[in-house]
């Protein structure tokens, strides 16, 4: 359909404020001071080590063409001149898309999708309840994506959801949401990448009858939602501009004093130096305030904080036990909602995460909503699994801690995944087989649980609790199966573990054998 152009006095009838540059905010007093030095008093709270499972909402109005990811950049990628041939390529295809369905980008872009968000079928409270089922510790909210669309009730932008598309506080629903059943809360900021992702928007046709036509986000009526023109040679994933840093920062500042949430992730590294550090510094100051002196939130970014912060890898996975907490951040499909995308199994999700988890990491999982907000009956499946898998096996994932090996096995032998930051973009999923193992340790050390990522013939072979295979000096005193009630058959031998298969033993992605040792 043909969308009418957005009238000024539609986009200016919140009484907001806006100034290009804005003087830095406050940053809360605490232990904490904007230098790496003093952030190495942090330690990861155990709230957090102990969840292992989180889930997503990677939810926004870029949902709404059912495109898939990125759509508010990709509707400005038109056809482009292909630097090595010379040749005019055809363009994105959500360009095609966009001007077939709302019209060109010169007078129709993305400003005119938000107003048809409506979320009309989101249940926030229900869909929490399910997310409790499924298995999930902890909840994370979109702030807001690289869209500049905020999904909080901002004050100093006008762009959000409390103003247009649903009209809703999305990030304080969700909260209370969560809060309701009992989940730590999170929201995930993705603006200090807007400004350089979003300059496509000021762009124009190469070809064709509207050639050189400026698309609407040069517009300066829309400058505060598509940004200024970025300075020759700033395009890269975060800006070099200084004006923009503090935009940033004063934005990111609102959400934390706002919500106050246990989790905040960037998608990035941690963003503009010393503007970043002092957001991060404000960040562990306010809670530290309320909590003794000591920070329990997390703060999640695309870098190694040694301790200082909880690095995140974006699907992908660690090569093997890390020192530190950290988390893998990945999706059942795309990060938005496409038609006809195809969703990770309920078993591959099980098998990420007890790979992750036997790593020390924890696992936070986009649950694909449709525009309307609610999933679709293939996502309830998929969630259906896993909390049935979790329900019988959560002891041996959840205030878990790794072993002195994470697994064994033919899959250790293939390259780990090194997630989009290393250079992969797709969800890998390994051919495991049922000589797969993963390992976790209870947090009092007595008990030790091997994951069987597949279901043996006859018996389970567990090569590291060989006698002779020198992992442990305590003997193995008790083993049991935690889905099936069956009494086993087992011994520790100079070879291997060896535990004989139930008769009662159903079929699972991933078997697990409880291990008693002994003192």
């Amino acid at each position: 359909m043909k969308l009418p152009f957005l009238a000024p006095a539609f986009l200016f009838a919140a009484p907001f404020a806006f100034s290009a540059v804005e003087s830095a905010p406050a940053i809360a007093p605490g232990p904490y001071e904007p230098t790496l030095d003093s952030f190495a008093r942090y330690e990861c709270p155990e709230w957090f080590r102990d969840a292992k499972f989180g889930i997503w909402s990677h939810w926004g109005p870029q949902a709404v063409p059912r495109q898939g990811d990125w759509y508010a950049k990709r509707l400005y990628q038109g056809p482009f001149l292909d630097s090595k041939t010379g040749e005019l390529k055809s363009g994105d295809s959500a360009y095609h898309f966009h001007v077939k369905n709302y019209g060109h980008p010169s007078k129709v872009g993305f400003k005119d999708i938000i107003p048809l968000w409506k979320a009309e079928r989101w249940e926030p409270e229900q869909l929490m309840a399910l997310f409790k089922k499924t298995g999930a510790k902890y909840f994370v909210s979109m702030g807001s994506h690289h869209d500049n669309f905020f999904l909080w009730n901002s004050r100093i932008h006008r762009w959000n959801s409390v103003v247009m598309g649903p009209k809703k506080d999305v990030v304080g629903l969700w909260q209370a949401a969560a809060k309701k059943e009992g989940l730590r809360f999170g929201v995930s900021e993705h603006l200090a990448a807007s400004f350089t992702w979003y300059q496509p928007s000021r762009g124009s046709d190469l070809d064709g009858p509207l050639k050189g036509v400026p698309y609407d986000g040069a517009n300066p009526e829309s400058q505060d939602l598509y940004h200024h023109a970025a300075a020759p040679g700033d395009n890269q994933w975060l800006t070099t501009d200084a004006a923009y840093h503090q935009l940033w920062l004063s934005r990111v500042k609102e959400l934390i004093d706002l919500y106050q949430p246990d989790l905040l992730y960037s998608d990035s590294v941690l963003p503009f130096d010393g503007v970043g550090r002092s957001m991060l510094a404000h960040y562990y100051n306010q809670d530290a305030t309320r909590n003794g002196g000591r920070a329990g939130v997390v703060y999640n970014c695309k870098q190694d904080g040694h301790g200082k912060w909880v690095r995140d890898i974006e699907r992908g996975v660690a090569e093997g036990i890390q020192p530190d907490p950290w988390q893998t951040d990945t999706s059942i499909g795309d990060w938005y909602y496409r038609t006809g995308q195809k969703y990770m199994s309920a078993g591959e999700v099980i098998r990420m995460l007890t790979d992750i988890v036997s790593k020390n990491g924890n696992l936070l999982l986009n649950v694909v909503q449709t525009p309307e907000g609610d999933l679709e009956p293939d996502v309830l499946h998929i969630l259906d699994g896993i909390g049935a898998w979790i329900a019988i096996n959560g002891e041996a994932i959840y205030a878990t801690r790794p072993w002195v090996v994470f697994g064994e096995g033919p899959s250790l032998a293939q390259a780990q995944e090194k997630g989009h930051w290393g250079g992969l973009r797709d969800v890998p999923t390994k051919p495991y087989s049922a000589e797969d193992y993963r390992f976790t340790l209870s947090k009092d050390g007595a008990t030790l649980y091997a994951f069987c990522f597949g279901t043996p013939d006859s018996e389970f072979r567990v090569l590291s609790l060989a006698s002779s295979a020198g992992k442990t000096n305590r003997a193995v005193s008790a083993v049991s199966i935690l889905s099936c009630a069956d009494s086993l058959k087992w011994t520790q031998t100079a070879d291997a573990l060896v535990v004989t298969k139930p008769a009662g033993l159903k079929p699972s992605e991933a078997t697990v054998l409880k291990i008693t040792l002994k003192p």
